[in-house]
Parts: structure tokens; C-alpha cells; sequence
């Protein structure tokens, strides 16, 4: 697979991440821990080197991945993510220094590493000033425990607050098809800033793959239960965008996820988007879209469909909403 690089940081990873969120939260049962070995191995196999994860998925999520990349560990990026009081996202926000370090050595002993390649806020804590944040992550990568600082889900003014302290590496925020809001700020200030984008729920969480409608049902611990978005009568309206992009997959010769996912890599060479999966046959069709090509008229047409429909629904919980975009 081809690589990319984040930024003006130089860090490289594969032109497609894998998020391991899935593997063990948010989307129903937790795989076996050898199944989600097994997979992240696959991954790495088919050219991913770029694996996702974070404190708040539960202490099982970093020990998949620190087990499963432990004999090619030189060979790959490891993100994970501190910003949670008692690494619980339904507690709030918890970004002290104190706590930061504190994270970092827990998350050093479950990944099974002596450094965390990038380390995110997961949020933005409005009771800790974002210099405090960012001098924190600064102490880590002079000590060697970090190598790059990223945010997640920030806005543009703490953007700029934390990379005059520490160089931001990359931004991790939702980004698809059917959430193109960072295109209005958040894409021309990493720009600006020399900063790379790693989208996640490239796929929409799920829907963009054609596998979900307003008949679809979720397993009671499935986050998207709680998503408006998701919401039967909204699915069968946001349905005109999923016709769409079947009808460009098949003009191509590609899945909808595939288009999806070449979609975002089209449109900055600095964006690596970070699908998950729990199953190979997904996995390895959402690495295929790396060898799918959008041309200047593909684009314009997804452009022209894009505009002609209106996406119903919000992507969070009004409660989770508040979370982003601080």
C-alpha cells in the first residue's frame, strides 16, 4: 500500500489506517482476543501500517493491538488517546497533566512499547487550558514516551492554541460522505498549519457500505441505537446518498465503501482515513480502495450528487455534541 505523511510532522503511515474501536467497543460484542490479533495481523499483512485505539475503549483494546503488532512493532504507528476521567467517555472530560502522565504509563504497559507514536486528547477539556494540555504532551516527547501530538474532534481555535505550544501532528475527527462539515475550517487551518487528517467513521459507520436500511437492526450495546442519524425514518431518507454511491460503484467496478473511502483520499494527499471492521472480507475490501481512482469527472458527479441531497439527522447525541468542535 502506498504511504502517506501526516502533515509537515513526517510521520508516514499506510494510505489507509485501521481503527480498532469496533474490535472491542461501541459496535456490540468484543471479539475473542485472538480473533482481533488474527485481523490487526491481517491488516499489517495487506499493507496497513497505521492501528488506532484509545484509553476510553477499554484496557482490552490497547492489549489486542500491543499483542497483536509485538513482532512488528518497529513497523508500524501505534495511536491511542487520553482525555477521560477514569478512561470512561460517559464520565466527561478529564485532561489534567497529572492525569495525562499517568494515562501514558498505563497505556505504555497494555501496548506492550516504550513510546506511543501519537498520542490524542480524545476531547477538549474546557476546564484545562489547552497550553497545559499541549506542555504535558511536550514533556512526554522530550522524555521519549511520545513521539507526535494529535487532537480529536477540536476546533480550530484550540487547534491553533495547542500546535504554537506543541506541533500538532494530526487531527482525528469524523469525516465522510455524509459529514463534510470539516471542509468549512478545520481542512483549510491544517492546511494552514502543515497538519494531517485522519477521519474516522469514513464509512459513516457502516451505512456508506449499501449493508445498512431503515430495517436493519443493531444488538442492544451498539452505539449507533443512540445516533439520530441512525434513527429508521432518517436511514430511509439518507438512502439517496447510499443509491448514489452504488450507482458510481458500479460504474466503476468498486464497492460503495470503496468509493467512500477513495472519496476522502481524492481530496487532500495529507488525509488518511482509519476504517474498522471486525470481519477480514471487509478489511480487505476496504484496503482495496486504495487502488481505486476517482477522476476529475467522478468527482464532479459525486459533487453534483451531494449537493442535490439533504442528509437528515444529527451525527451525536445532543449530549456528545457538546463534546466537539471546542
Amino acid at each position: 500500500m502506498q504511504k502517506r505523511t501526516l502533515g509537515n510532522s513526517g510521520l508516514e503511515v499506510s494510505a489507509l489506517g485501521f481503527g480498532c474501536m469496533g474490535l472491542s467497543f461501541g459496535y456490540g460484542p468484543a471479539q475473542t482476543k485472538s480473533d482481533a490479533i488474527a485481523l490487526i495481523r491481517q491488516a499489517f499483512d495487506n499493507g496497513v501500517t497505521f492501528f488506532d485505539t484509545a484509553e476510553a475503549y477499554g484496557a482490552l483494546n490497547e492489549e489486542m493491538v500491543g499483542e497483536a503488532v509485538a513482532p512488528f512493532r518497529d513497523a508500524v504507528v501505534i495511536a491511542t488517546k487520553f482525555g477521560f476521567k477514569g478512561g470512561d467517555s460517559k464520565q466527561g472530560m478529564d485532561s489534567r497533566p497529572e492525569r495525562i502522565r499517568w494515562v501514558v504509563e498505563q497505556s505504555l504497559q497494555r501496548l506492550k512499547t516504550d513510546r506511543i507514536d501519537l498520542l490524542y486528547q480524545h476531547r477538549v477539556d474546557p476546564n484545562v487550558p489547552m497550553a497545559e494540555v499541549a506542555g504535558a504532551v511536550k514533556e512526554l516527547i522530550a522524555a521519549g514516551k511520545v513521539r507526535h501530538f494529535g487532537l480529536s474532534e477540536a476546533g480550530a481555535s484550540s487547534i491553533r492554541q495547542a500546535h504554537a505550544v506543541q506541533p500538532v501532528a494530526a487531527l482525528q475527527s469524523e469525516y465522510s460522505l455524509w459529514w463534510r462539515e470539516p471542509e468549512q475550517e478545520i481542512l483549510p487551518t491544517l492546511e494552514e498549519l502543515g497538519i494531517g487528517f485522519v477521519p474516522f467513521s469514513p464509512l459513516g459507520k457502516g451505512f456508506l457500505t449499501g449493508k445498512i436500511d431503515d430495517k436493519t437492526e443493531f444488538t442492544q450495546d451498539d452505539f449507533r441505537n443512540i445516533v439520530p442519524r441512525f434513527t429508521a425514518e432518517a436511514r430511509k431518507a439518507n438512502q439517496a446518498l447510499v443509491d448514489e454511491i452504488s450507482r458510481i460503484a458500479a460504474d466503476k467496478k468498486a464497492t460503495s465503501a470503496q468509493i467512500a473511502l477513495a472519496w476522502l483520499l481524492a481530496q487532500k494527499p495529507w488525509i488518511v482515513p482509519i476504517p474498522g471492521t471486525t470481519k477480514l472480507h471487509r478489511l480487505q475490501e476496504n484496503i482495496g480502495a486504495a487502488t481505486v481512482t476517482l477522476s476529475t469527472t467522478d468527482l464532479h458527479q459525486i459533487a453534483d450528487a451531494l449537493k442535490a441531497i439533504k442528509i437528515q439527522g444529527e451525527r451525536y447525541p445532543a449530549a456528545l455534541l457538546a463534546r466537539v468542535g471546542r
